[in-house]
């Protein structure tokens, strides 16, 4: 799909998502109305609030939560201040990162010739991915409007990104279809791009590759005495001496550990969950190479991030199937794990993606040269 294609639709999905997470952070003031807790109950009512927190521009509750705005007045509008600039880069960041990977992937996945339910999947799990990254780039002038941004900065800032939130799992849905139905309308009239046909070996080996970097992730490193030592293995000094936090964001997809404290039936239900997110990732490896109208580094990547994003949602929301905790909490805590460690998936997918096409070429599978470079 051509730029001049691809860009309208990925700029309708690009404001389509920041305007729906900016409603939704405008919609958190509703949450403490005297009614809300009539309507939910007061866990709720506060779930839902750490949900659409990180979206709002209302930064009274924030702050005063914090106890940072101080006794000051001249203080308190200072951080006031700051929380408004780190909202403004926070959303300008958005509409630039949904933009850039909504590009990238409808020019190569287009909606078309049977890649409409493939490109619809590759912007939803898009969606948290460019939320996680706009939280992060925002993270510095959120921290130094809370009044304490020279104290542990790092765990600071690893709450922060985790603090997305499962509001931008269904912004990102909404925001696929639409992206993907204008996309066709966009589409049409344009040279039809038939499937490339990739040796089934090649593709198998690669999606092979793939999963075993991501289930390093799932598997090894995020065993809880492994996640652990990564914690814990930093004990220096200074501002930055604390990165084991920040480390767990981005590198561990869970935690696990034997079924010491639990049944062994209950802890195999648990581990179908891996088991399930590794199949979906190493099943869309598979077919990654084939949907791609070429198989280039960003491409791979951007592929390999949104298929391990799309492994943890399908484990997240198996294990909500299983857990016995949705009648005693309510269905609001037991939506809220939705989106979690999309941090490490955005690490992992991006090396899966990469360690895929390496695996690919040097199984023999390129592109085809373009016709006029093509040797005689």
């Amino acid at each position: 799909m051509a730029y001049r294609r691809a860009v309208i639709p990925a700029l309708v999905g690009a404001l389509l998502i920041t305007l729906l997470l900016w409603w939704a952070g405008a919609s958190a003031q509703a949450l403490q109305l005297r009614g809300s807790t009539s309507v939910f109950d007061v866990d709720s009512v506060n779930e839902l609030r750490r949900w659409l927190t990180p979206w709002s521009y209302d930064s009274s509750a924030a702050l005063s939560s914090d106890g940072t705005a101080g006794t000051d007045p001249g203080q308190g509008t200072r951080y006031a201040d700051l929380y408004g600039t780190a909202m403004q880069i926070r959303f300008v960041a958005l509409f630039a990162f949904f933009l850039a990977g909504a590009l990238l992937l409808l020019r190569r996945i287009p909606p078309a010739q049977g890649r409409t339910p493939a490109a619809v999947l590759a912007l939803w799990a898009w969606g948290p991915v460019a939320a996680t990254l706009a939280v992060t780039v925002s993270a510095p002038w959120l921290i130094a409007s809370r009044g304490r941004g020279s104290y542990r900065v790092l765990p600071q800032l690893a709450g922060v990104i985790a603090s997305s939130g499962p509001v931008a799992v269904f912004a990102g849905l909404f925001t696929a279809l639409l992206t993907v139905a204008v996309a066709r309308v966009a589409a049409k009239g344009a040279d039809r791009l038939p499937r490339r046909d990739v040796p089934p070996r090649a593709a198998r080996l690669a999606a092979s590759v793939g999963t075993a970097v991501v289930a390093l992730s799932l598997v090894v490193l995020s065993y809880q005495s492994v996640a652990a030592w990564i914690q814990t293995s930093f004990s220096g000094a200074g501002l930055l001496s604390e990165p084991g936090d920040l480390l767990r964001q981005w590198l561990l997809l869970g935690a696990w550990a034997g079924p010491s404290t639990m049944s062994l039936g209950h802890w195999l239900l648990y581990r179908v969950a891996d088991v399930l997110l590794l199949a979906v990732v190493w099943w869309s490896l598979r077919l990654l190479p084939g949907l791609l109208t070429r198989t280039t580094a960003p491409a791979m990547a951007a592929g390999a991030v949104c298929a391990t994003v799309l492994g943890l949602l399908a484990s997240q929301v198996l294990r909500m199937a299983v857990d016995d905790t949705a009648a005693v909490w309510g269905p609001v805590h037991m939506l809220s794990p939705l989106g979690t460690g999309v941090p490490a998936a955005l690490t992992v997918g991006v090396t899966a993606g990469l360690a895929a096409l390496a695996t690919l070429h040097l199984a023999g599978d390129r592109d085809p040269l373009p016709s006029p470079v093509v040797p005689v």
